[in-house]
């Protein structure tokens, strides 16, 4: 992973990745941020949450963990970012498990990955794309990973396809290939190489049943009552 972050599609990609999550956090508010995975790259240095750490199996964190495990109390998150993380791991249901755990009502996700279908996706199909660091990791889809996000009461708030250019390992190519990021966004942006999401948890509320006696007890009140002769004359006087 270090070897390919530094490489030119590395730093093509964390570069588009980096100023989009920029964007979705900078304006978030909140006591406790966490990074999941990549700490090489510091998506949350534009944030205003007071406390924000990072926290992975590996590499220089500050919390050195299980990501399947989270050591974090549950609803005591305000923000989570996770960069990659899903595709790359064996189980990532349980991952997005522990990360609705630890997220609290109405907490922030935002997620970063590899759009299968795109060029970057097709790259293990090309001679020679079966020996890419990206061939080992498992891309999702952003249609089903919204249906995962859904079964655990995320709400999509919104999204970004980006990286158009072909997957090519020379900068050169790269830079000229950037013409197709303008043209991608308006007319093919949902074959972008990578995507990043924002979701919210969402806690559905209780209501609470009163017994239905009070309303009987209301409803006796206001019963009619028999009105006699002798009210009706005396109302005539």
């Amino acid at each position: 992973m270090n070897e390919w972050l530094e490489s030119p599609q590395g730093r093509y990609v964390m570069t588009w990745e980096k100023d989009r999550v920029t964007a979705l956090v900078s304006d978030l508010f909140g006591y406790n941020a966490l990074q999941l995975g990549l700490p090489q790259i510091r998506l949350l240095e534009q944030n205003r949450i007071p406390l924000r750490q990072s926290a992975g199996d590996t590499g220089p964190v500050d919390v050195l963990c299980d990501l399947h495990e989270l050591p974090f109390s549950a609803n005591s998150i305000d923000l989570v970012v996770l960069p990659h993380i899903l595709e790359f791991h064996d189980d990532p249901h349980q991952i997005l498990r522990e990360v609705e755990r630890i997220l609290i009502p109405d907490g922030q996700l935002i997620v970063t990955g590899f759009n299968p279908l795109s060029l970057w996706g097709l790259r293990r199909k090309f001679p020679g794309g079966k020996d890419d660091f990206l061939a080992q990791g498992n891309f999702i889809s952003v249609l089903r990973l919204r249906d995962w996000l859904h079964l655990l009461s995320f709400e999509v708030d919104r999204g970004n396809f980006g990286c158009y250019a072909p997957p090519f390992r020379h900068e050169h190519w790269l830079r000229r290939c950037h013409f197709m990021e303008a043209a991608g966004d308006r007319w093919w942006s949902f074959a972008g190489g990578a995507y990043v999401l924002r979701a919210v948890k969402r806690v559905r509320g209780m209501r609470l049943i009163l017994p239905g006696w009070n309303t009987r007890k209301k409803a006796s009140h206001k019963a009619l009552t028999t009105v006699t002769h002798k009210e009706l004359d005396t109302r005539e006087l």
